[in-house]
């Protein structure tokens, strides 16, 4: 086999699968159960309440990460992040916001900004309740909070995969609010 069909078939085989890690309002905490899921995924999403960026240094360097920052996060993750971010993820349109409202009753801005760019999913934090919803013309995610701050029972992430074009193998992982403790 020559290099161009090594190329050509190592291509499509990303084009044919991919797995997302999509989660919000870490607020500076991220546990090692979530890290083993994100760790086993090609891209992972954050819609925005990073909170101190340190909880994200174990996260796979090879890993495409993308975020949004959001209303807690300081001046450096909003000088790192936009407010929204559009893009192609195997052929799919993804926007994401950390603050949008809820399905069929988004913010006048963001209903404007996702008429504009008709995305296949939609990824939105801020209300820490996991919410997984078919609209009208996409898929709206809110996996909810994966950080210890804030009114949630469970701390929850998402998982998902992109298959030749479509999503599918949609994962939730949930974990108690409080973390558990070691007993030896």
């Amino acid at each position: 086999m020559n290099p161009e069909d090594i190329i050509a078939l190592f291509h499509f085989s990303l084009q044919s699968n991919m797995k997302i890690g999509v989660l919000s309002d870490t607020h500076g905490h991220l546990d090692d159960i979530f890290l083993r899921h994100l760790r086993q995924c090609d891209a992972v999403w954050h819609a925005g309440d990073i909170g101190d960026d340190h909880c994200l240094k174990d996260l796979p360097q090879a890993t495409d990460f993308r975020a949004v920052y959001g209303n807690i996060d300081g001046r450096p993750t909003r000088l790192a992040y936009p407010e929204r971010l559009s893009f192609d993820a195997e052929g799919l349109k993804v926007c994401m916001a950390h603050i949008a409202g809820r399905p069929g009753r988004y913010h006048a801005a963001i209903r404007e900004w996702i008429s504009a760019e008709n995305p296949h999913l939609f990824i939105t934090g801020h209300s820490h309740l996991l919410v997984v919803e078919k609209t009208a013309g996409h898929l709206h995610i809110n996996p909810g909070a994966a950080g210890l701050h804030g009114f949630h029972k469970v701390r929850t992430i998402v998982t998902l995969e992109i298959i030749k074009g479509k999503m599918g193998n949609l994962k939730v992982i949930e974990l108690p609010r409080w973390p558990q403790p070691v007993h030896s």
